[in-house]
């Protein structure tokens, strides 16, 4: 059964162009906040272009949700555009750093599982360590579930980047907004409307 035919709440990722500018990540995320949408993770950084930044952003929404979600960010005054990537093929990561107890054994034991996964070291100190893992979220999960055990003091995820990859998800004009996805289809022009 299809998200659209069952109206059930699913994971939405959207991409988003906004002007780099001070203050449009507060529009951006008060617009979820007004509308009752709980931000799941938000990651921005500068595009390609100069004067533009990147969004990605993960919501929970269902199908109806998800369109009226894409439309008012399209209509905020200095978003460029918005793609929701969400079944369209696409790369999706993140960085996670884990710092676990490891003393004795168990440190050389989390250190080759950690390399293992292809997960790096990136510091050591006498009774821990600091893993740090670039990969999918549901091999971060993994990490984490094997690191467990030995027993995780500290652990940070930057949430999900993600990137689309057909070439027509590139922003490569910005003056160029792209038309906000219409709430519903517009009514038939009617011949026999009565106005003279």
């Amino acid at each position: 059964m299809s998200i659209a035919a069952s109206g059930a709440v699913a994971r939405r990722i959207y991409a988003v162009w906004v002007e780099d500018r001070p203050g449009v990540l507060n529009r951006v995320t008060s617009l979820f906040r007004r509308r009752g949408f709980n931000i799941e993770s938000i990651s921005s950084g500068q595009a390609r272009q100069p004067g533009l930044a990147r969004m990605t952003i993960v919501v929970k929404a269902d199908e109806t949700g998800a369109r009226r979600l894409a439309v008012l960010l399209s209509r905020l005054v200095n978003v460029l555009r918005v793609d929701d990537i969400t079944s369209r093929p696409a790369i999706h990561h993140e960085l996670a750093m884990f710092k676990v107890s490891a003393s004795g054994s168990a440190r050389s034991e989390v250190i080759t599982l950690a390399l293992a996964t292809g997960a790096r070291l990136v510091d050591v100190a006498p009774e821990s360590v600091v893993i740090e893992a670039s990969s999918s979220p549901k091999k971060i999960d993994a990490l984490a579930e094997v690191l467990r055990p030995y027993g995780i003091l500290e652990q940070l995820r930057t949430g999900l980047v993600a990137m689309a990859r057909a070439a027509d998800s590139v922003m490569s004009d910005p003056e160029a907004r792209t038309a906000p996805v219409a709430r519903r289809p517009a009514r038939p022009a009617s011949d026999d409307s009565g106005s003279v």
